[in-house]
């Protein structure tokens, strides 16, 4: 990865790294969730799930036939972004890990958002 000066890590500009580096953060996160914690592994599970959808949707939006199926799966990486802002949120509502721990992926996954709608309406406002 990129640094910048100072040493800290830069944030990935290409989509497609940004959201894969989001689903290994998510990967990471499972893995430190406490195993014999039953809510923690269910909230994880969903989490896993969803967070590493939000990169495979992506890349299938980019392979889209049409503007249409285009904003579709962009539509659907949006739905698995906002699902997975509910888990980090009952994660963190719940103390089961540190809020150090789950604060920058929640704010990771708002900016994400943010471009994911930025998109579909700026392709959506290029079909009118």
């Amino acid at each position: 990865m990129n640094e910048e000066k100072g040493g800290e890590p830069e944030q990935p500009r290409d989509l497609k790294e940004r959201t894969e580096g989001y689903a290994l953060r998510i990967i990471r996160l499972y893995s430190a969730l406490p195993k014999k914690d039953e809510v923690a592994q269910t909230l994880g599970r969903q989490l896993l799930r969803s967070g590493t959808s939000v990169g495979a949707n992506y890349r299938e939006a980019n392979r889209g036939r049409s503007k249409a199926e285009f904003i579709a799966k962009m539509g659907d990486s949006l739905k698995e972004l906002d699902e997975s802002d509910y888990w980090l949120g009952l994660l963190l509502k719940a103390n089961v890990m540190a809020d150090s721990l789950l604060v920058p992926l929640i704010d990771e996954t708002n900016e994400l958002m943010a471009i994911f709608c930025a998109i579909i309406k700026k392709t959506r406002d290029g079909l009118r």
